[in-house]
């Protein structure tokens, strides 16, 4: 609940974390502050939880009836009247939850970033299916937020694709990672196949036309690709930033005289150009940071960093990498401090396991985002035989259902740990998954259709349920504030799956038409549709009108 946060913030200047007790007769919420208090005090927790509730009651709002010490806790007594009238007013409002904290900011999001050679796998999408959720959150708080796409188009691996590509009249998307994988094992057989692909890399980089004509070719084709897979899967970009462009406007070489400045910079046995990161405490034995290859031409990590250039101007800006990128992500940073710039807000995130180990796009050990999502929509058409849905809907609820269904499986997990998808527990319309989120708000909205009775905000004798619902309603403000903290999507779908199981207890236990409360309860169901509805779409899952 923000306010009852905000108020112990304002009384005693401390940030609180809100439990709910144990047994009613307890109270409705308690904090824990007085074990910090104390601390700093040098008193026993319990003499600084009395001292703090004699403190906070002097004070109290209306909307708290009474504070109480039990041991060293801190309870709270709410006004369940007040609190259901003031929570249910508040999430019938367009934006609730919002709190405006963006107003007048910008933030930059870098998310997928996948390299342009072949249809993204599951694995890697869970960046953009993170990302995604930043930049809506982000948008909700109302920054001002444009999603980046960095496009690869100037490395190893690219280069590798179009000599693959050579004479081919035709190419397709459909048909890059079989290129992709042809390639890598004919270099498997015959290492000279290296040489010409680093033939190919210094031309580009020189800007030989026919030789960016080709890489243009494959880039092209690829990007349009994967474009039109994420906007099916409802995630877009504002722009799409391609590597190439630092070598043309030669920023690459004004971020590489920065660092030479610095006097860190020297020539390795090899002939390449390092960054010596000594004293940054980087958990390798050679702690420095290639930037050239021995024939001069750039690294990854060197445009990468001019890249940061530019993103830095903008105050927010937030990154997406895999957990596989942890040390590079600390070079960057260190490379970056080393000439007074900001590092990007980070965001790590753990894979999606196949039973054989992790997905390999060079092995071609994939499983594409593309193949899941047609997948999910079979299984949920296979559902959906025999339901009441028209012809018309059909195949549009199918998407809607399947896509929400594969999100909300791999959102619902803390981004740090691993990703075990589990179909029938995806598809699950009863269960810890997206389609039984979609199915709360259908349900409720059928409720709402079934009554023209005036919504009322006159509570009074509110019963638990009820009051239950409202309660977790009011602490919908604050899970987005700290996903505005910490950006681990998990918050938000662990905080939806709750509501909506309340909201489903609510409707098995509480008659809604036809009760002398018609009006207050269908205003509360109004308020949690709208909330269920509003966390969801933070998610990216849609609504179906029916299911």
């Amino acid at each position: 609940m923000k306010e009852l946060k905000d108020f112990i913030k304002k009384v005693l200047g401390e940030e609180v974390w809100l439990e709910t007790p144990p047994n009613p007769s307890m109270g409705d919420y308690s904090t824990i502050i007085a074990f910090h208090i104390s601390k700093k005090k040098g008193r026993t927790p319990k003499e600084t939880a009395e001292r703090l509730v004699k403190k906070l009651n002097k004070k109290k709002p209306r909307m708290i009836k009474e504070i109480k010490r039990f041991g060293p806790y801190i309870n709270f007594f709410i006004d369940r009247d007040a609190l259901v009238r003031k929570t249910v007013r508040q999430a019938l409002k367009k934006g609730y939850g919002s709190m405006n904290i963006g107003k007048g900011k910008k933030a930059l999001v870098e998310h997928a970033s996948i390299n342009p050679n072949a249809s993204p796998h599951v694995g890697r999408s869970r960046n953009a299916m993170i990302g995604d959720v930043i930049v809506r959150v982000l948008k909700f708080l109302n920054y001002k937020v444009n999603a980046h796409y960095l496009v690869n188009d100037a490395g190893k691996q690219i280069a590798m694709l179009v000599l693959g590509a050579r004479n081919r009249k035709k190419i397709d998307f459909d048909s890059l990672l079989d290129i992709y994988v042809e390639i890598n094992k004919k270099l498997e057989l015959d290492p000279e196949i290296e040489k010409k692909v680093f033939e190919l890399l210094n031309k580009f980089e020189k800007g030989h036309g026919p030789t960016v004509k080709e890489f243009n070719r494959v880039v092209g084709t690829c990007i349009r690709g994967q474009k039109k897979i994420f906007n099916d899967f409802g995630i877009g970009y504002d722009y799409y930033d391609y590597e190439s462009q630092y070598l043309w406007n030669r920023k690459v070489d004004v971020v590489l005289k920065k660092l030479e400045k610095t006097g860190r910079v020297f020539v390795d046995e090899n002939g390449r150009k390092v960054l010596d990161l000594k004293g940054f405490d980087l958990p390798m034995r050679t702690p420095v940071f290639v930037l050239t290859r021995e024939d001069g031409t750039s690294l990854y990590g060197l445009r990468d960093l001019a890249y940061n250039l530019d993103k830095a101007k903008t105050k927010k800006n937030v990154v997406v990498l895999g957990e596989d990128h942890k040390l590079y992500f600390q070079q960057i940073k260190a490379s970056l401090g080393l000439i007074g710039v900001e590092a990007p807000e980070i965001v790590h995130y753990s894979f999606i396991l196949l039973k054989e180990g992790k997905m390999s796009t060079r092995r071609g050990k994939v499983v594409l985002l593309e193949d899941f999502m047609k997948e999910a929509v079979t299984r949920i058409k296979k559902i959906m035989v025999g339901r009441k849905i028209s012809k018309k809907d059909f195949d549009k609820i199918a998407k809607q259902v399947a896509y929400a269904a594969i999100k909300y499986s791999l959102l619902k997990v803390s981004p740090d740990k691993n990703v075990v998808f589990d179909w029938e527990q995806a598809l699950n319309m009863e269960g810890d998954s997206g389609p039984y989120l979609q199915y709360s708000v259908v349900r409720a909205k059928k409720i709402l259709s079934k009554s023209r009775k005036k919504r009322s905000l006159n509570f009074k004798a509110v019963d638990d349920n009820s009051f239950n619902l409202c309660k977790k309603m009011s602490e919908f403000p604050g899970v987005v504030k700290k996903f505005s903290e910490n950006y681990k999507p998990n918050l938000i779908a662990n905080y939806v799956l709750e509501l909506a199981k309340l909201f489903n207890e609510f409707y098995a236990q509480t008659r809604v038409i036809g009760s002398e409360q018609e009006g207050q309860r269908l205003a509360l169901v109004k308020a949690v549709s709208n909330v269920l509805a509003t966390g969801m779409g933070l998610l990216g899952l849609e609504v179906p009108k029916e299911m």
